[in-house]
């Protein structure tokens, strides 16, 4: 597999700058699809700036702590995507990544306190045995619980714990967050189903959207996260 990809040739959703380089790095496959994640390296050295070239961005997470989630990373090709969080203790920043109002990824400056949380999406389930219930996460993680979650509602999950600290249904009257279609990085509250698809309200307004892309955020119009910049 090629290390590098054109830039010009890279998802939408990475908000670089396409003309500088040629190429760009690519990202290993891994947890997020590549319209959903993006290369840590080029997080440090193009998005949070804290490296000008590759080689600094090597050596940054060779010889510092820099964690992915509260798990220390130094692989500069590991995909990083949607609400991942990214700590980097030595000065003492913590990082989400989000969809900006254009469906776009960036990263947004957070708390301490709230970097110990995540919000992941249920993307399936497993029965194991003597009945025990693995629930399988948007970002690749898998973690057996007793919840009483579907596919389709979020977890609110402690870090580097891992542990289910609650469950937010896909139910009218959720916050959810748009991840993909034509209204991507939208906030709104889910009104009702139609078939496949489903209606939320936006600044007053009804939209209609797949099933599939909502992502639950929160209760009554309020987010569990924070999703945008101050």
């Amino acid at each position: 597999m090629k290390n590098h990809l054109k830039r010009i040739a890279s998802p939408r959703t990475w908000l670089i700058n396409r003309k500088s380089n040629t190429f760009i790095t690519r990202p290993k496959p891994g947890a997020h699809s590549f319209e959903h994640g993006i290369s840590l390296g080029v997080i440090l050295r193009d998005m949070l700036h804290v490296a000008s070239t590759m080689s600094e961005a090597k050596k940054i997470l060779n010889s510092k702590n820099v964690l992915v989630d509260g798990s220390r990373v130094k692989d500069h090709r590991r995909i990083v995507g949607l609400f991942d969080v990214i700590s980097l203790p030595d000065i003492e920043k913590q990082y989400r990544i989000v969809l900006d109002i254009k469906g776009r990824l960036e990263l947004i400056e957070i708390d301490a306190k709230e970097s110990t949380h995540k919000i992941c999406k249920i993307v399936g389930k497993t029965i194991l045995k003597k009945g025990k219930i693995q629930f399988n996460l948007h970002d690749g993680k898998n973690i057996i619980s007793d919840k009483d979650a579907r596919v389709g509602d979020s977890f609110v999950v402690t870090l580097p714990t891992k542990e289910v600290e609650s469950v937010l249904s896909l139910n009218p009257g959720a916050t959810i967050f748009l991840i993909q279609g034509k209204h991507s990085g939208d906030v709104g509250v889910l009104k009702e189903f139609k078939d496949n698809n489903a209606l939320y309200t936006k600044d007053n307004v009804d939209v209609e959207t797949a099933k599939g892309y909502l992502f639950v955020v929160g209760l009554k119009g309020k987010t569990q996260i924070t999703l945008r910049k101050e």
